[in-house]
């Protein structure tokens, strides 16, 4: 599956948000990228440009690529309600996403992998489709075989946050969805009305 493999640092300076994470580099050089650095003259963006950056942001933040991304989209004009509250459910109802999530992988990168080789189940049944979309009722687990792995040991034993849309059982290793997640449980920095504005071109 086609996904962004380049610098993320650099991805993150250019939105000036830890988008991937904590980032010490960001930290340090809290300006965009470019050999001018701090001291180049940015001149007002306009609103196209600052609508784009927000869908840009919004794709490398969940890591969808640009087809996939228009489709959510696509599918959340379709349905009744604010539009871009729910693109971002949409986003949250991934599998990789939740995967992430529970805390069963430290990056959503981690979690897509974990998917792709067949680690995690959905419903008792190994899926490894990162893009798979969950619904409500769905009781996400780790595969039997890959219960003992130390990569998701590792990202258990470091994970704090309970997210109040799942449900974690940390004895049989399974976390169902209880509710779609409202716009105050998703704590991405995304401005998701001008994603909907650029769209509705």
């Amino acid at each position: 599956m086609a996904r962004y493999t380049g610098p993320k640092t650099k991805i993150a300076r250019k939105f000036r948000d830890p988008i991937y994470g904590p980032d010490k580099y960001l930290d340090k050089k809290n300006y965009p990228p470019g050999q001018h650095g701090p001291n180049k003259r940015r001149g007002k963006q306009s609103e196209y440009a600052t609508q784009l950056a927000e869908k840009q942001k919004a794709k490398y933040t969940y890591g969808i690529l640009e087809k996939q991304f228009s489709n959510l989209f696509k599918k959340a004009n379709a349905k009744s309600g604010i539009t871009g509250e729910i693109l971002l459910q949409l986003c949250e109802a991934r599998l990789d996403n939740t995967v992430f999530r529970l805390g069963l992988a430290k990056t959503r990168d981690g979690a897509r992998q974990l998917v792709s080789h067949r680690h995690i189940t959905v419903n008792n049944k190994i899926v490894n489709i990162p893009s798979y979309s969950l619904r409500v009722g769905d009781v996400v687990g780790v595969r039997e075989k890959s219960k003992s792995l130390a990569v998701i040991s590792e990202a258990l034993a470091g994970n704090s946050k309970v997210f109040e849309w799942l449900d974690w059982n940390g004895n049989t290793m399974e976390g169902e969805v209880k509710a779609v997640p409202t716009r105050d449980q998703i704590p991405e920095n995304i401005k998701e009305q001008l994603i909907v504005e650029l769209y509705s071109k």
